[in-house]
Protein backbone atom coordinates (compact mmCIF):
# COMPACT_ATOMS: atom_id res chain seq x y z
CA UNK A 1 0.00 0.00 0.00
CA UNK A 2 1.35 3.47 -0.82
CA UNK A 3 2.88 5.58 1.84
CA UNK A 4 4.16 8.57 2.20
CA UNK A 5 7.67 8.60 4.44
CA UNK A 6 8.61 12.04 4.94
CA UNK A 7 12.45 12.91 6.35
CA UNK A 8 12.63 12.84 9.93
CA UNK A 9 12.75 15.96 11.57
CA UNK A 10 14.98 17.28 14.03
CA UNK A 11 14.24 16.92 17.75
CA UNK A 12 13.25 19.25 20.12
CA UNK A 13 11.99 16.94 23.04
CA UNK A 14 11.52 19.49 25.77
CA UNK A 15 10.16 17.17 28.43
CA UNK A 16 11.07 13.36 26.39
CA UNK A 17 14.44 12.48 26.81
CA UNK A 18 15.89 9.54 24.28
CA UNK A 19 15.70 6.97 27.46
CA UNK A 20 11.73 8.17 27.52
CA UNK A 21 9.12 4.92 27.13
CA UNK A 22 7.70 5.57 23.87
CA UNK A 23 6.23 2.32 23.64
CA UNK A 24 2.29 3.32 23.91
CA UNK A 25 3.10 6.27 21.64
CA UNK A 26 4.05 3.87 19.15
CA UNK A 27 1.84 1.12 19.15
CA UNK A 28 -1.05 4.16 18.70
CA UNK A 29 0.81 5.23 15.33
CA UNK A 30 0.92 1.39 14.87
CA UNK A 31 -2.83 1.65 15.29
CA UNK A 32 -2.98 4.49 12.26
CA UNK A 33 -0.94 2.83 10.02
CA UNK A 34 -2.96 0.14 9.92
CA UNK A 35 -6.27 1.64 9.71
CA UNK A 36 -5.25 3.73 6.85
CA UNK A 37 -4.24 0.80 5.07
CA UNK A 38 -7.32 -1.09 5.91
CA UNK A 39 -9.49 1.97 4.70
CA UNK A 40 -7.52 1.99 1.60
CA UNK A 41 -8.22 -1.74 0.16
CA UNK A 42 -11.83 -0.94 1.06
CA UNK A 43 -11.96 0.72 -1.98
CA UNK A 44 -11.58 -2.47 -3.85
CA UNK A 45 -14.57 -4.15 -2.04
CA UNK A 46 -16.62 -0.72 -2.74
CA UNK A 47 -15.89 -0.96 -6.60
CA UNK A 48 -18.18 -3.88 -7.59
CA UNK A 49 -20.52 -2.90 -4.81
CA UNK A 50 -21.10 0.32 -6.20
CA UNK A 51 -20.83 -0.69 -10.24
CA UNK A 52 -24.05 -3.26 -9.36
CA UNK A 53 -25.98 -1.09 -7.38
CA UNK A 54 -25.96 1.98 -9.36
CA UNK A 55 -25.66 0.15 -12.91
CA UNK A 56 -21.96 1.77 -13.26
CA UNK A 57 -19.67 1.08 -16.60
CA UNK A 58 -16.30 0.14 -15.39
CA UNK A 59 -14.91 3.87 -16.04
CA UNK A 60 -17.50 5.07 -13.80
CA UNK A 61 -16.97 2.82 -10.68
CA UNK A 62 -13.58 3.30 -10.62
CA UNK A 63 -13.96 7.29 -9.93
CA UNK A 64 -14.03 5.86 -6.19
CA UNK A 65 -9.81 5.10 -6.82
CA UNK A 66 -10.01 8.77 -8.55
CA UNK A 67 -11.46 10.68 -5.55
CA UNK A 68 -9.57 8.68 -3.45
CA UNK A 69 -6.50 9.34 -4.44
CA UNK A 70 -6.73 12.63 -5.94
CA UNK A 71 -6.80 13.76 -2.18
CA UNK A 72 -2.85 12.91 -2.39
CA UNK A 73 -2.08 14.86 -5.01
CA UNK A 74 -4.03 18.30 -4.00
CA UNK A 75 -3.74 17.70 -0.32
CA UNK A 76 -0.19 16.54 0.20
CA UNK A 77 1.66 19.97 0.01
CA UNK A 78 -1.14 22.08 1.36
CA UNK A 79 -0.89 19.16 4.49
CA UNK A 80 2.60 19.65 4.86
CA UNK A 81 2.47 23.25 5.33
CA UNK A 82 -0.32 22.90 7.52
CA UNK A 83 1.98 20.47 9.52
CA UNK A 84 5.07 23.00 9.93
CA UNK A 85 2.44 25.85 11.00
CA UNK A 86 -0.08 23.49 13.51
CA UNK A 87 2.37 20.91 14.66
CA UNK A 88 2.52 17.00 14.01
CA UNK A 89 0.28 16.03 16.64
CA UNK A 90 -2.13 18.62 16.28
CA UNK A 91 -1.89 17.47 12.63
CA UNK A 92 -2.78 14.01 13.38
CA UNK A 93 -5.68 14.81 15.44
CA UNK A 94 -7.17 17.03 12.73
CA UNK A 95 -6.65 14.61 9.94
CA UNK A 96 -8.35 11.63 12.03
CA UNK A 97 -10.93 13.79 12.67
CA UNK A 98 -11.57 14.32 9.03
CA UNK A 99 -11.08 10.95 8.05
CA UNK A 100 -14.04 10.12 10.81
CA UNK A 101 -15.87 12.82 9.04
CA UNK A 102 -15.54 11.31 5.47
CA UNK A 103 -16.73 7.73 7.25
CA UNK A 104 -20.05 9.47 8.62
CA UNK A 105 -20.49 10.89 5.61
CA UNK A 106 -21.15 7.03 4.20
CA UNK A 107 -24.26 7.25 5.95
CA UNK A 108 -25.90 10.53 4.58
CA UNK A 109 -24.60 8.92 1.23
CA UNK A 110 -26.30 5.88 1.97
CA UNK A 111 -29.65 7.37 2.98
CA UNK A 112 -29.92 9.38 -0.15
CA UNK A 113 -28.51 6.47 -2.52
CA UNK A 114 -26.16 8.84 -4.12
CA UNK A 115 -22.82 7.76 -5.56
CA UNK A 116 -21.76 11.67 -6.17
CA UNK A 117 -22.20 11.73 -2.30
CA UNK A 118 -20.11 8.85 -1.74
CA UNK A 119 -16.95 9.99 -4.07
CA UNK A 120 -17.35 13.25 -2.16
CA UNK A 121 -17.12 11.30 1.37
CA UNK A 122 -14.30 9.31 -0.51
CA UNK A 123 -12.46 12.56 -1.04
CA UNK A 124 -12.75 13.47 2.37
CA UNK A 125 -11.57 10.91 4.03
CA UNK A 126 -8.90 10.45 2.12
CA UNK A 127 -7.90 14.22 2.61
CA UNK A 128 -7.88 13.24 6.03
CA UNK A 129 -5.66 10.13 5.69
CA UNK A 130 -3.13 12.74 3.51
CA UNK A 131 -2.64 14.73 6.83
CA UNK A 132 -2.50 11.60 8.88
CA UNK A 133 0.22 10.05 6.93
CA UNK A 134 2.47 13.75 6.79
CA UNK A 135 2.22 13.97 10.60
CA UNK A 136 2.70 10.14 11.18
CA UNK A 137 6.11 9.79 9.17
CA UNK A 138 8.13 11.50 11.28
CA UNK A 139 6.56 10.71 14.77
CA UNK A 140 7.71 7.39 13.82
CA UNK A 141 10.86 8.36 13.53
CA UNK A 142 11.36 10.44 16.17
CA UNK A 143 10.10 7.67 18.78
CA UNK A 144 13.56 6.17 19.63
CA UNK A 145 16.67 6.69 19.33
CA UNK A 146 17.81 8.05 15.09
CA UNK A 147 19.85 4.66 14.00
CA UNK A 148 16.87 2.01 14.89
CA UNK A 149 14.35 5.12 12.87
CA UNK A 150 14.76 2.94 9.69
CA UNK A 151 13.60 -0.31 11.67
CA UNK A 152 10.24 1.08 13.14
CA UNK A 153 9.36 2.78 9.74
CA UNK A 154 9.61 -0.67 8.67
CA UNK A 155 7.55 -2.14 11.43
CA UNK A 156 4.53 0.13 10.92
CA UNK A 157 4.60 -0.25 6.92
CA UNK A 158 4.32 -3.78 7.84
CA UNK A 159 1.51 -3.07 9.52
CA UNK A 160 0.41 -0.77 6.76
CA UNK A 161 0.67 -4.37 4.72
CA UNK A 162 -1.44 -5.72 7.25
CA UNK A 163 -4.24 -3.98 7.07
CA UNK A 164 -4.66 -3.42 3.73
CA UNK A 165 -4.68 -7.27 3.73
CA UNK A 166 -7.85 -7.42 6.82
CA UNK A 167 -10.18 -4.66 4.53
CA UNK A 168 -11.15 -6.92 2.14
CA UNK A 169 -11.76 -9.92 4.78
CA UNK A 170 -13.88 -7.91 6.87
CA UNK A 171 -15.14 -5.79 3.80
CA UNK A 172 -16.40 -8.57 1.50
CA UNK A 173 -18.31 -11.01 3.59
CA UNK A 174 -20.49 -7.43 4.49
CA UNK A 175 -20.60 -5.42 1.87
CA UNK A 176 -20.44 -7.88 -1.04
CA UNK A 177 -22.26 -10.47 0.76
CA UNK A 178 -25.48 -8.43 1.12
CA UNK A 179 -25.42 -9.31 -3.20
CA UNK A 180 -26.15 -12.53 -2.80
CA UNK A 181 -28.67 -12.10 0.16
CA UNK A 182 -30.64 -9.37 -0.79
CA UNK A 183 -33.48 -9.44 -3.61
CA UNK A 184 -33.83 -5.74 -3.81
CA UNK A 185 -29.91 -4.26 -3.87
CA UNK A 186 -29.16 -1.01 -1.40
CA UNK A 187 -26.96 1.29 -0.30
CA UNK A 188 -27.58 -0.03 3.35
CA UNK A 189 -24.54 -2.88 3.68
CA UNK A 190 -21.91 0.43 3.99
CA UNK A 191 -23.60 2.19 6.87
CA UNK A 192 -22.65 -0.09 9.40
CA UNK A 193 -18.94 -0.48 8.55
CA UNK A 194 -17.87 3.01 8.25
CA UNK A 195 -19.58 4.32 10.83
CA UNK A 196 -17.94 1.50 13.07
CA UNK A 197 -14.46 2.63 11.44
CA UNK A 198 -15.77 6.56 11.74
CA UNK A 199 -16.09 6.03 15.39
CA UNK A 200 -12.47 3.99 16.27
CA UNK A 201 -11.03 7.57 14.23
CA UNK A 202 -12.67 9.55 16.52
CA UNK A 203 -11.50 7.37 19.60
CA UNK A 204 -7.89 7.97 18.14
CA UNK A 205 -8.04 11.54 18.12
CA UNK A 206 -9.47 12.32 21.32
CA UNK A 207 -6.43 9.52 22.26
CA UNK A 208 -4.10 11.37 20.59
CA UNK A 209 -5.29 15.04 22.11
CA UNK A 210 -3.99 13.73 25.56
CA UNK A 211 -1.12 11.20 24.99
CA UNK A 212 2.09 13.04 25.57
CA UNK A 213 4.33 12.76 22.69
CA UNK A 214 7.68 14.52 22.02
CA UNK A 215 7.38 18.17 20.59
CA UNK A 216 8.61 18.58 16.96
CA UNK A 217 10.64 21.37 15.29
CA UNK A 218 11.04 20.33 11.75
CA UNK A 219 14.43 22.10 10.25
CA UNK A 220 14.77 19.96 7.54
CA UNK A 221 13.06 21.40 4.79
CA UNK A 222 15.60 24.13 2.28
CA UNK A 223 15.49 25.07 -1.15
CA UNK A 224 12.69 25.15 -3.24
CA UNK A 225 10.62 22.26 -4.98
CA UNK A 226 12.06 23.80 -8.62
CA UNK A 227 15.17 23.52 -7.45
CA UNK A 228 14.46 19.95 -6.34
CA UNK A 229 13.56 19.10 -10.22
CA UNK A 230 16.32 20.10 -11.42
CA UNK A 231 17.80 16.40 -10.20
CA UNK A 232 16.86 14.09 -13.12
CA UNK A 233 16.62 10.53 -10.92
CA UNK A 234 14.59 12.30 -9.08
CA UNK A 235 11.93 13.85 -11.88
CA UNK A 236 12.52 9.85 -13.23
CA UNK A 237 11.40 9.16 -9.47
CA UNK A 238 8.70 10.65 -9.28
CA UNK A 239 7.30 8.92 -12.75
CA UNK A 240 8.02 6.25 -11.05
CA UNK A 241 5.95 6.24 -8.16
CA UNK A 242 2.92 7.66 -9.81
CA UNK A 243 2.74 4.71 -12.56
CA UNK A 244 3.25 2.01 -9.47
CA UNK A 245 0.87 3.35 -7.47
CA UNK A 246 -1.48 3.84 -10.10
CA UNK A 247 -0.89 0.22 -11.38
CA UNK A 248 -1.01 -1.18 -7.62
CA UNK A 249 -4.39 -0.18 -7.05
CA UNK A 250 -5.79 -0.48 -10.52
CA UNK A 251 -5.22 -4.41 -10.07
CA UNK A 252 -6.83 -4.37 -6.91
CA UNK A 253 -9.22 -2.38 -8.18
CA UNK A 254 -10.77 -5.42 -10.72
CA UNK A 255 -9.85 -8.13 -9.47
CA UNK A 256 -13.54 -9.07 -7.90
CA UNK A 257 -14.82 -8.24 -11.79
CA UNK A 258 -11.91 -10.22 -13.25
CA UNK A 259 -12.68 -13.05 -11.04
CA UNK A 260 -16.24 -13.08 -11.90
CA UNK A 261 -15.06 -13.36 -15.68
CA UNK A 262 -16.61 -16.93 -17.04
CA UNK A 263 -13.46 -17.79 -18.62
CA UNK A 264 -11.45 -17.25 -15.58
CA UNK A 265 -13.43 -18.49 -12.71
CA UNK A 266 -16.92 -16.72 -12.65
CA UNK A 267 -16.55 -16.21 -9.43
CA UNK A 268 -19.32 -14.46 -6.75
CA UNK A 269 -17.84 -11.47 -5.72
CA UNK A 270 -17.86 -12.11 -1.83
CA UNK A 271 -15.57 -15.14 -2.52
CA UNK A 272 -13.49 -12.84 -4.86
CA UNK A 273 -12.94 -10.51 -2.20
CA UNK A 274 -10.58 -13.02 -0.59
CA UNK A 275 -8.31 -12.91 -3.44
CA UNK A 276 -8.47 -9.01 -2.97
CA UNK A 277 -7.21 -9.98 0.52
CA UNK A 278 -3.88 -11.99 -0.50
CA UNK A 279 -3.14 -9.77 -3.49
CA UNK A 280 -2.76 -7.53 -0.19
CA UNK A 281 -1.48 -9.92 1.88
CA UNK A 282 1.36 -11.38 -0.77
CA UNK A 283 2.75 -8.07 -0.84
CA UNK A 284 3.27 -8.40 3.39
CA UNK A 285 5.38 -11.44 2.56
CA UNK A 286 7.47 -10.09 -0.61
CA UNK A 287 8.29 -7.39 1.94
CA UNK A 288 10.33 -9.71 4.32
CA UNK A 289 11.10 -12.21 1.66
CA UNK A 290 12.46 -8.86 -0.45
CA UNK A 291 14.12 -7.19 2.87
CA UNK A 292 16.32 -10.36 3.45
CA UNK A 293 17.66 -10.96 -0.51
CA UNK A 294 18.40 -6.97 -0.76
CA UNK A 295 21.49 -7.63 1.67
CA UNK A 296 22.89 -9.76 -1.58
CA UNK A 297 20.69 -8.01 -4.39
CA UNK A 298 21.32 -4.00 -4.73
CA UNK A 299 18.14 -2.21 -4.62
CA UNK A 300 17.45 -0.98 -7.99
CA UNK A 301 18.26 -4.28 -9.58
CA UNK A 302 15.60 -6.22 -6.98
CA UNK A 303 13.38 -2.82 -8.47
CA UNK A 304 14.19 -4.08 -11.83
CA UNK A 305 13.62 -7.70 -11.23
CA UNK A 306 10.21 -7.29 -9.08
CA UNK A 307 9.05 -5.09 -12.20
CA UNK A 308 10.04 -7.69 -15.42
CA UNK A 309 7.96 -10.70 -13.21
CA UNK A 310 5.04 -8.06 -13.11
CA UNK A 311 5.14 -7.67 -16.53
CA UNK A 312 5.13 -11.56 -17.47
CA UNK A 313 2.61 -12.14 -14.90
CA UNK A 314 0.42 -9.53 -16.47
CA UNK A 315 1.07 -11.11 -20.05
CA UNK A 316 -0.62 -14.17 -18.70
CA UNK A 317 -3.51 -12.16 -17.29
CA UNK A 318 -4.05 -10.14 -20.01
CA UNK A 319 -3.66 -13.35 -22.66
CA UNK A 320 -4.78 -16.50 -20.56
CA UNK A 321 -7.29 -17.93 -19.02
CA UNK A 322 -8.75 -19.85 -15.80
CA UNK A 323 -6.50 -20.64 -12.77
CA UNK A 324 -3.24 -19.80 -13.92
CA UNK A 325 -4.51 -16.46 -15.19
CA UNK A 326 -6.22 -15.30 -11.65
CA UNK A 327 -3.24 -16.90 -9.42
CA UNK A 328 -0.66 -14.96 -12.16
CA UNK A 329 -2.80 -11.74 -11.25
CA UNK A 330 -2.82 -12.14 -6.93
CA UNK A 331 0.92 -12.69 -7.87
CA UNK A 332 1.69 -9.76 -8.62
CA UNK A 333 1.23 -8.49 -5.17
CA UNK A 334 3.82 -10.11 -4.27
CA UNK A 335 6.39 -8.10 -6.57
CA UNK A 336 4.99 -5.25 -5.75
CA UNK A 337 6.39 -5.61 -2.22
CA UNK A 338 9.35 -3.40 -2.42
CA UNK A 339 8.82 -0.83 -5.60
CA UNK A 340 7.15 1.75 -3.36
CA UNK A 341 10.31 2.03 -0.58
CA UNK A 342 12.90 1.46 -3.23
CA UNK A 343 12.11 4.07 -5.81
CA UNK A 344 11.06 6.51 -2.94
CA UNK A 345 15.02 6.06 -1.61
CA UNK A 346 16.59 6.00 -4.95
CA UNK A 347 14.91 9.25 -6.19
CA UNK A 348 15.89 10.81 -2.77
CA UNK A 349 19.42 9.68 -3.06
CA UNK A 350 22.01 12.58 -2.95
CA UNK A 351 18.96 15.84 -2.88
CA UNK A 352 21.04 16.46 0.41
CA UNK A 353 19.10 19.91 1.88
CA UNK A 354 16.39 19.56 -1.00
CA UNK A 355 15.55 16.01 0.44
CA UNK A 356 11.97 17.18 2.24
CA UNK A 357 11.16 18.69 -1.05
CA UNK A 358 11.78 15.54 -2.95
CA UNK A 359 9.87 13.49 -0.45
CA UNK A 360 6.76 16.02 -1.16
CA UNK A 361 7.02 15.88 -5.24
CA UNK A 362 7.10 11.98 -4.63
CA UNK A 363 4.31 12.09 -2.47
CA UNK A 364 2.16 14.39 -4.73
CA UNK A 365 2.91 11.60 -7.14
CA UNK A 366 0.72 9.22 -5.15
CA UNK A 367 -2.33 11.06 -7.57
CA UNK A 368 -1.51 7.90 -10.03
CA UNK A 369 -3.86 6.12 -8.08
CA UNK A 370 -6.57 8.25 -9.01
CA UNK A 371 -5.35 8.23 -12.95
CA UNK A 372 -4.33 4.84 -14.02
CA UNK A 373 -7.28 3.17 -12.35
CA UNK A 374 -9.30 5.55 -14.71
CA UNK A 375 -7.11 4.75 -17.81
CA UNK A 376 -7.49 1.02 -16.83
CA UNK A 377 -11.69 1.49 -16.54
CA UNK A 378 -11.64 3.45 -20.05
CA UNK A 379 -9.79 0.47 -21.69
CA UNK A 380 -12.01 -2.11 -20.39
CA UNK A 381 -15.09 -0.23 -21.39
CA UNK A 382 -13.53 -0.24 -25.16
CA UNK A 383 -11.69 -3.25 -25.45
CA UNK A 384 -12.50 -5.61 -22.58
CA UNK A 385 -11.64 -6.31 -19.31
CA UNK A 386 -8.92 -8.72 -20.22
CA UNK A 387 -7.15 -6.61 -22.15
CA UNK A 388 -7.13 -3.71 -19.87
CA UNK A 389 -4.47 -5.26 -17.86
CA UNK A 390 -2.23 -4.06 -20.40
CA UNK A 391 -2.55 -0.65 -18.80
CA UNK A 392 -0.83 -1.61 -15.57
CA UNK A 393 1.99 -3.58 -17.33
CA UNK A 394 2.79 -0.73 -19.33
CA UNK A 395 3.25 0.96 -16.20
CA UNK A 396 5.82 -2.18 -14.62
CA UNK A 397 7.87 -1.42 -18.28
CA UNK A 398 8.67 2.24 -17.19
CA UNK A 399 9.21 0.73 -13.63
CA UNK A 400 11.98 -1.69 -14.78
CA UNK A 401 13.84 0.58 -16.67
CA UNK A 402 13.86 2.98 -13.80
CA UNK A 403 15.78 0.26 -11.91
CA UNK A 404 18.10 -0.44 -14.83
CA UNK A 405 18.77 2.71 -15.67
CA UNK A 406 16.79 5.98 -14.35
CA UNK A 407 17.68 5.67 -10.81
CA UNK A 408 21.50 6.80 -11.51
CA UNK A 409 21.87 10.11 -9.55
CA UNK A 410 23.28 12.95 -10.99
CA UNK A 411 23.58 16.54 -10.40
CA UNK A 412 21.07 19.35 -11.10
CA UNK A 413 20.80 20.16 -14.65
CA UNK A 414 21.70 23.58 -15.59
Amino acid sequence: MAQSPYSPPKENLDDASPSANYLIPLVILTTLFFMWGFLTSLNDVLIPYFKKLFDLSFTQAVLIQFCFFAAYGLCSIPSGIAVRKIGYQRGAVVGLIIAALGCALFVSAANQSSYALFLGALFVLASGITLLQVSANPYVALLGPSASAPRRLTLTQTFNSLGAWAGPKFGGPIILGSLATATVITADAVKAPYLYLGVALFVLAIFFMVVKLPKVQDETAAGSYSEALTYKHLVLGVVAIFVYVGAEVSIGSFIINYMAEPHIAGMAEEEASHYVANYWGLALIGRIVGVLLMFVIAGNRMLMINAIAAVVLLLVVSFGSGSTAYYSLIAVGFFNSLMFPTIFSLAVAKLGPLTSRGSGLLCTAIIGGALIPLAQGMVADSVNLQISFLVPLVCYIYIAYYGLKGWEPKGPSA
